[in-house]
């Protein structure tokens, strides 16, 4: 609080966040709040869903807090409206709040669809980078809708990637994405006719789907793979085959949210096929070393991302420092 008040509020929209903040630079700010997850300084709740039985979409509410030199308090609540992407929106809509730790003034409204879209890539791209074999080229993507931009400008951050195939529901829309993604990279992309035909061969795998049912099977995955499932972020939605969960060494980003949220996860166990324990370790700690993560050529290491408050608090606080610096935002008088 200043004495003339309290302070200006920030509110960051889509295109200032995008301006802002790129996947690649994030890859580094998530690097940082999983450390601080990893060594205790986060305190964050499982998330809530409010999801009314005749609506179209969900609503989630998602509050954190991380502590250290700037301590913040924040809150992302944003709605999953999936049949957004036919209308050429995103299906996720909402807001960041940021709060200072301090005095638990209001700091910052941000636009929650281009964060959510950013740092779940950035995710991805982190555990690509602890986890995939250096040399890793060939990625398959799986799936066209909005996060897959983001999807492949991670791996393509983290590992000299020389080719990428795309599978998506249909043939039309794995091309469409193609065409459009081709020209911003170096590396030639294909469209794949199914998801089986798309990870042959391939060193990273990345889905980032809609799907219920699992789209992905063991039998398809070469030795030495490095799998990030992305899309399925409740109990109710799965992508990844049980008897391929059963197989790979699992990473997570939290345990109590993959044991709690992770339908890949619950789908295998309830199969017998994993436990607990076989949740190797959270990213963060791989980050601070307290796991080495891949300990072989030939191991294949998943990735189950859910996403959490914590992705989004830390971009925030981010984005507020770095909108300070730059005078990228609008300032409103509370």
């Amino acid at each position: 609080m200043s004495a003339g008040g309290p302070a200006p509020v920030l509110f960051l929209g889509q295109e200032d966040v995008a301006r802002l903040l790129s996947v690649a630079a994030c890859i580094d700010v998530m690097s940082d709040a999983m450390a601080a997850l990893a060594r205790g300084e986060v305190h964050q709740p499982l998330r809530q869903i409010v999801r009314p039985p005749d609506a179209k979409g969900l609503l989630g509410l998602m509050p954190a807090y991380i502590g250290g030199a700037q301590p913040v308090y924040g809150a992302k609540t944003a709605g999953f409206f999936p049949g957004n992407s036919a209308l050429g929106l995103d299906p996720h809509q909402g807001c960041v709040l940021l709060f200072s730790g301090e005095t638990g003034a209001l700091m910052a409204v941000m636009s929650a669809s281009e964060i959510t879209g950013i740092r779940t890539a950035a995710m991805t791209g982190l555990a690509t980078r602890l986890l995939a074999r250096p040399e890793a080229s060939r990625l398959a993507l799986i799936g066209s809708g909005h996060q897959a931009h983001w999807q492949l400008q991670a791996a393509a951050a983290v590992r000299p990637l020389a080719s990428v195939r795309v599978a998506a529901r249909t043939l039309a829309s794995a091309r469409a994405f193609v065409a459009a993604e081709q020209p911003n990279y170096g590396f030639a992309m294909e469209a794949a006719e199914s998801v089986d035909a798309a990870v042959r061969d391939a060193d990273i795998v990345i889905t980032v789907t809609n799907a219920s049912e699992p789209i992905l099977r063991r039998d398809w995955i070469a030795p030495g793979t490095h799998i990030n499932a992305v899309g399925s972020s409740t109990p109710s939605h799965c992508e990844i085959e049980p008897a391929l969960m059963g197989r790979a060494s699992l990473f997570v980003d939290r345990r109590e949210s993959t044991l709690n949220e992770s339908g890949d996860y619950l789908n295998a166990f309830r199969g017998g096929l994993v436990s607990p324990a076989s949740l190797l370790a959270e990213i963060g700690e791989l980050v601070i070393g307290r796991h080495p993560g891949r300990t072989g050529g030939d191991e294949v290491t998943l990735f189950k991302s859910l996403g959490m408050a914590l992705e989004d608090v830390a971009a925030a606080r981010w984005l507020y420092e770095r909108a300070g610096a730059t005078g990228v935002g609008t300032r409103l008088q509370q």
